[in-house]
């Protein structure tokens, strides 16, 4: 849990449940709430301009939804989407500041995640400019099972489909096809009822 439920609804967070497929805020809309995910995963993702989905990072319970652009007059460059039915505590961003200005180690917790965070990503960014295809693959699944708590090996069920994992990587859905085959064979990932486990 990166902030206490308790010190959340303590500063006045309410709790809200989403059904499936709900968009939380889109791209474009003013950041006016910090949201932490009690149940249920989040995506965020965004559509470029083919229409196809990009999966920008795939949220569990404990996470917060970015809460980065809470320190910044920015707009959210992502939307956030449940991947099922999701409870998720909202606190005003006026409550949020006054929360983390009154708690000097909440503050460095999240200094400390949002660095890890930005670790990941340049992470993700340089296996992304390889020409191997299983670079490409092993980092981007290392980011996503990043946010995860559980960090066991095969503990992490990637939640994105072979073309999902293609339009992150740049790579055709049937070189990804191969690639996993191979890493399933390297024992890097398993393969479970046509889902990834890393």
């Amino acid at each position: 849990m990166l902030i206490n439920q308790e010190l959340l609804i303590e500063y006045g967070a309410k709790q809200e449940t989403f059904k499936r497929g709900f968009t939380i805020f889109e791209e474009g809309s003013i950041p006016k709430y910090y949201y932490q995910v009690t149940s249920g995963r989040i995506k965020l993702n965004h559509y470029n301009e083919e229409g196809k989905e990009l999966i920008l990072a795939i949220l569990d319970r404990g996470l917060s939804v970015c809460e980065l652009l809470l320190f910044i007059d920015k707009t959210y460059p992502v939307n956030a989407v449940t991947f099922e039915k999701c409870t998720v505590l909202c606190l005003p961003k006026k409550d949020f500041v006054r929360l983390i200005d009154d708690h000097p180690n909440v503050s460095s917790d999240i200094r400390k995640f949002l660095a890890e965070r930005l670790y990941y990503k340049y992470i993700m960014l340089e296996n992304n400019s390889s020409n191997k295809p299983d670079t490409r693959i092993k980092g981007m699944l290392d980011y996503h099972k990043s946010f995860s708590e559980n960090q066991n090996k095969f503990s992490y069920e990637v939640p994105l489909t072979r073309q999902q994992i293609g339009a992150l990587t740049a790579l055709r859905v049937e070189t990804v096809i191969r690639a996993v085959k191979r890493l399933e064979k390297e024992n890097y990932l398993k393969i479970i009822n046509r889902k990834i486990f890393v």
